[in-house]
């Protein structure tokens, strides 16, 4: 028999995990704004460009940080999606486990998990089978939009720190890093209205509150 989980404390770490991560943009693109500034290649650099910060520390912990993020919100995902098996599961186009293992297929990524989202949306709303009216998925959509663009922008801005070997090569490699500072802070914002609302939804629909805004 499937029984209802409550997804509030995992919302509430994903969260302050966002959060976290989202000062690691700022902090991380403050320092490309200083390379850009710096008119001088990365491995060129005097240690007093960056103040006393230890830029590979930083990095190891931004990684850190990111990675368990990751496995915290697929937590909270799949939690969500196993409540929406009890209240709509003709609703789900896809198994339980697809909550997790759609993140980890290569392409494939890019819209298996926000397929998945909005299944979740539709039965985690009062009503689960009335029609999408509205901006019902307005947040969601936003929120896949930026999160596809970081990816991409992410994998560019790799490529040419990869291969950059001139001043005007690493300037367009910060350029693009950036960028992707930038994407990856809105699309992390925009991650947290999607977990709180979701949360609320879901929250609202199990306690037979009033029916959250969606």
């Amino acid at each position: 028999m499937l029984t209802l989980k409550n997804p509030t404390g995992l919302a509430k770490a994903v969260v302050a995990l966002l959060a976290g991560n989202i000062l690691f943009d700022v902090l991380l693109g403050l320092f490309e704004v200083r390379w850009l500034l710096a008119d001088a290649m990365p491995y060129t650099f005097d240690p007093a460009v960056f103040g006393s910060v230890d830029l590979n520390v930083t990095y190891s912990m931004s990684f850190t940080l990111f990675a368990a993020t990751v496995v915290v919100f697929i937590v909270w995902f799949h939690r969500l999606r196993t409540n929406a098996e009890v209240w709509a599961g003709d609703l789900q186009g896809r198994k339980p486990g697809w909550a997790i293992g759609g993140w980890f297929v290569p392409i494939g990524n890019l819209w298996i998990p926000r397929g998945i989202a909005v299944d979740v949306w539709r039965a985690s709303r009062w009503q689960p089978y009335a029609a999408d009216g509205g901006q019902g998925l307005t947040l969601l959509n936003a929120w896949w939009a930026f999160w596809v663009a970081d990816w991409v922008v992410g994998r560019v801005s790799g490529q040419l720190y990869k291969h950059a070997d001139t001043q005007e090569a690493y300037d367009s490699a910060a350029a693009w890093s950036l960028a992707n500072y930038a994407v990856d802070a809105v699309a992390a914002v925009l991650a947290i209205l999607v977990v709180r609302r979701l949360t609320s939804m879901q929250r609202a629909k199990a306690t037979g509150m009033i029916p959250a805004a969606q």
